[in-house]
């Protein structure tokens, strides 16, 4: 792939994909460093010390630190230059949104404000609605939310039942609903509010806190996030005029999916933070904790522990960069002078919709287990307020909610692989046919090559032909939810081995010794783990959807296709373990 050719979205299952093509941690300028480590500063010195007060919903002082980002230039990264802000790449978005998540409720709250409380506007606003209320957004002197779910549509947000009917004169639509779970509702100024036009269209609009007839429910009294502030937004005949408009009428799904994108690989980004957060504290814990007379980091069952956690994390940050690189090689192609930027923009990011919701499923559960197993580790003292990673623990649960739940965003991945597959814009069923024909000559057998880490791009090329042989072992028989949901996690288990394995083969020739070591270790513990799930993902897929004769051969071939000959997974665990145990964080 050139500059001039970008990926696909999808496209990885079917075809080779090499290091060249991957955007890593590795890559960050100098600059992109810089912004990192002032938004670390930031966060260290000015979020945490206070975070016990925003946990106990202190909101003016959480409006004071976002605004205390916007001085730090914080909120421009994703703003066009013509309005005052830096248009900066997708890259540093994330990186920002990974420094500030370890603050778990202010993370949600400032990138509430920098995601859907914003991008909507940016993307489908007009000319004067941008001059009108981007600079109000960019300061922190205004505070966004986004408005769509309601009490009975979650996931199926088109069902709603929010209503926009025009006024008699014409001037302006009377909004009438209820919106529900709304992030900043108590503070915030500008709503992005999805409503449908005589019960039909659904549409967006931008509603302001002071017109008539827009209330704020009481606060959800949460598990976590406490510091957040969620509560109902109730629309009753409020009076929005029809400047306010955002985007086309009838198109509002255009609005809420696109954002909804971006939203889930920023929150990609915003629980990997809060991961690396967790493992902190768990693997300083473990070289603070003694027990039978020796440190916790000294016995095998939390290194073991340490290891997983370590690995797991070096997956999903690979994962998250290699998106946000894709993103941005296909926006760079842009014409950014031309009228329709923002729409052929908007065509990019729908591109990698598929790897987006990859994204957010990989990192939230990255994140469910990193958080179980730091709290593991700290024992009964886990459970206890006093320790951090009881808030970490609490705080957890609900991004794998978030942006459309985990199940929703492993459904869309088959289905968007499909679609493709259907318009001719994917050779799926060619390269299914083709993988059938290969696997009926040759069998299972795959060379091996003596590059570095040979054994695992071979085991790799393996799994992506499973994957087009299970597709095509199904026929039709894969409308059931429960073989979509098998089939996505198989492909997102693949797409983060793959991430993995390109970043640590990039990486590998510029590290020292000691640093190829623990890439190497990395690497077999990483693929030893997500090998065993793809392997039992397939096995549910073909359960499911594949009848005998042909089952109990394909459950063999599955065998076959995953099978890892690993040695020195217990010395690679535990050189892994002792180097998150040495830095005292994730070792990367």
């Amino acid at each position: 792939m050139t500059s001039k050719q970008t990926a696909k979205g999808c496209e990885f299952l079917l075809a080779e994909v090499t290091k060249k093509s991957l955007f890593t941690p590795e890559d960050f300028t100098s600059e992109q460093q810089q912004i990192a480590a002032t938004t670390e500063a930031f966060v260290n010195n000015e979020i945490f010390p206070d975070l016990e007060l925003m946990e106990q919903q202190d909101f003016a002082l959480v409006v004071e630190k976002l605004r205390d980002c916007a001085e730090l230039g914080l909120f421009l990264v994703d703003i066009p230059e013509e309005f005052g802000g830096l248009e900066l790449d997708k890259a540093t978005s994330m990186l920002i949104a990974e420094k500030l998540g370890p603050t778990g409720s202010f993370a949600i709250t400032c990138t509430g404000q920098t995601g859907i409380g914003s991008l909507p506007l940016v993307y489908y606003g007009t000319p004067q609605q941008k001059e009108k209320y981007l600079a109000k957004l960019i300061t922190g002197e205004w505070i966004g939310a986004y408005c769509l779910t309601e009490p009975d549509c979650g996931s199926d947000p088109l069902s709603a039942r929010t209503t926009a009917t025009l006024s008699a004169d014409g001037s302006c639509y009377q909004l009438n609903g209820v919106k529900q779970f709304i992030t900043n509702a108590a503070f915030a100024d500008l709503f992005t509010v999805f409503a449908k036009i005589d019960g039909k269209h659904f549409s967006a609009f931008l509603v302001e806190r002071g017109m008539a007839g827009l209330s704020i429910g009481s606060e959800e009294k949460k598990m976590g996030l406490k510091g957040t502030s969620t509560a109902q937004v109730i629309l009753q005949n409020v009076c929005v005029p029809v400047a306010n408009l955002l985007g086309e009428a009838g198109k509002g799904h255009k609005i809420a999916f696109n954002v909804l994108n971006i939203g889930r690989l920023k929150l990609s980004a915003t629980v990997t933070g809060a991961a690396k957060g967790a493992f902190s504290e768990a693997a300083k814990y473990a070289m603070e904790r003694k027990q039978f007379g020796q440190y916790l980091a000294s016995f095998g069952a939390i290194r073991e522990k340490l290891a997983d956690m370590a690995g797991t994390l070096f997956a999903a940050e690979s994962l998250l960069y290699r998106v946000a690189g894709l993103l941005d090689e296909r926006i760079a192609t842009l014409d950014r002078t031309a009228d329709d930027y923002y729409e052929t923009y908007q065509k990019a990011i729908e591109e990698y919709a598929g790897e987006c919701a990859m994204a957010k499923v990989f990192c939230s559960k990255t994140l469910a287990l990193v958080v179980d197993e730091a709290l593991q580790i700290h024992g009964g003292y886990g459970y206890v307020k006093e320790y951090p990673i009881e808030r970490y623990y609490r705080d957890e649960r609900v991004n794998r909610i978030f942006e459309g739940t985990n199940e929703i965003n492993r459904l869309l991945i088959p289905a968007l692989l499909f679609r493709r597959a259907d318009s001719g814009d994917l050779d799926l069923w060619d390269r299914v046919r083709a993988v059938r024909e290969q696997l009926h000559a040759k069998g299972t057998t795959e060379e091996v090559t003596t590059t570095p880490f040979g054994i695992e791009f071979s085991l790799l090329a393996r799994l992506k032909k499973l994957f087009l042989l299970l597709v095509g072992a199904l026929g039709e028989n894969r409308s059931e939810q429960e073989i979509l949901l098998a089939l996505g996690d198989m492909a997102i288990g693949i797409f983060a081995l793959e991430s993995a394995l390109l970043r640590a083969e990039k990486v590998l020739c510029i590290a020292s010794e000691r640093r190829k070591a623990l890439l190497q270790a990395t690497v077999k513990s990483v693929t030893f783990a997500l090998v065993a799930q793809v392997q039992v993902d397939a096995a549910r897929c073909a359960a499911y959807g594949v009848q005998e004769p042909h089952l109990a051969a394909l459950q063999k071939t599955i065998a076959s296709l995953a099978a890892y000959p690993v040695a020195g997974l217990l010395e690679a665990k535990q050189l892994l373990a002792d180097a998150a145990s040495e830095a005292g964080a994730y070792p990367f």
